[in-house]
């Protein structure tokens, strides 16, 4: 499988704080890839470092088999990009912003523009200062992939939008992924990592500290099972791996932490009226990692 995105000891240090430590990664070709942490965890420098905005302070980044900080501008000829917070001309009109933006990287899908155009619902006679966060967002997603650049990289790509445009942004990155297309994904939004993403990769303080399918991912949270019975719920309390056990009249819920056989065989034996059991969500999987980390500063 081709290397698209390749980071062997990508360090970036600020004095003696590490904005990014020794981060190893690689991604494919074809990937959508979801790159999470809370403010301040590194993702943004990251991003920084694979644009050759900023220089390393030790290790490499390689795109497309390129060294990033001595490749740059040819890269970009590769790479679109759309940040969480866009600037663009305020006086242009919609239209003239994405042919400039179609000229500066040099490769846009003009049938394809068009049709994003439409779907969402774009409005490209007005002037750039008449636009709303979310409007000004979608001049950067047209451009990105209306140029059918080989890698996408989106930072927050749907700050300000509504649900709906939000939507056609995902199917989009979907539709990038089936033509062949790689994806670096930044996102706060938990639901659209989950929905798009191949593997999951997780910032904590600068360092790398998860990385993989959300499959494999789930040993970071327990099981979730709730059962009704016709009369009181079995005992579960002294079964190894249960914990969080809640009983409300015949209702039993409670958190499985690795093998849950020996909780399937005592709760059929009190014969279930109804037995659900759930894997975490992406969410739930964040939130175990970062418990009593929300404050951290950038």
């Amino acid at each position: 499988m081709k290397k698209i995105i390749e980071t062997t000891g990508l360090t970036k240090l600020y004095g003696q704080a590490a904005a990014l430590d020794h981060l190893d990664i690689t991604v494919y070709e074809g990937e959508i890839l979801g790159y999470l942490g809370p403010n301040g965890a590194g993702k943004t420098t990251t991003i920084r470092l694979l644009l050759g905005l900023i220089k390393p302070t030790s290790g490499s980044a390689t795109i497309l088999g390129k060294e990033v900080q001595h490749n740059a501008a040819e890269l970009h000829k590769e790479i679109a990009y759309v940040p969480g917070e866009t600037s663009f001309w305020p006086t242009m009109t919609g239209a003239e912003t994405l042919r400039f933006l179609g000229t500066i990287h040099d490769s846009t899908d003009k049938e394809y523009e068009a049709e994003l155009i439409k779907k969402f619902e774009f409005d490209v006679a007005k002037k750039v200062r008449s636009y709303s966060k979310g409007n000004r967002q979608k001049i950067a997603l047209i451009a990105a992939l209306a140029s059918r650049a080989k890698l996408l990289i989106f930072d927050e790509p749907t700050s300000g939008l509504d649900p709906v445009m939000a939507k056609v942004f995902r199917n989009e990155v979907l539709s990038a992924k089936a033509n062949g297309q790689t994806v670096f994904l930044s996102s706060h939004m938990l639901e659209e990592v989950e929905e798009l993403c191949d593997r999951v990769a997780v910032l904590r303080r600068g360092k790398l500290v998860e990385l993989g399918t959300l499959d494999t991912l789930r040993h970071l949270s327990a099981v979730t099972v709730e059962a009704t019975f016709s009369s009181t719920p079995p005992d579960v309390s002294k079964l190894k791996h249960v914990s969080d056990i809640e009983v409300h009249d015949h209702h039993l819920r409670c958190n499985v932490n690795g093998s849950i056989d020996e909780l399937l065989a005592v709760v059929a034996k009190a014969k279930p009226l109804s037995f659900l059991s759930r894997k975490p969500s992406l969410e739930e999987l964040f939130l175990a990692l970062y418990d009593g980390d929300s404050n951290e500063s950038r």
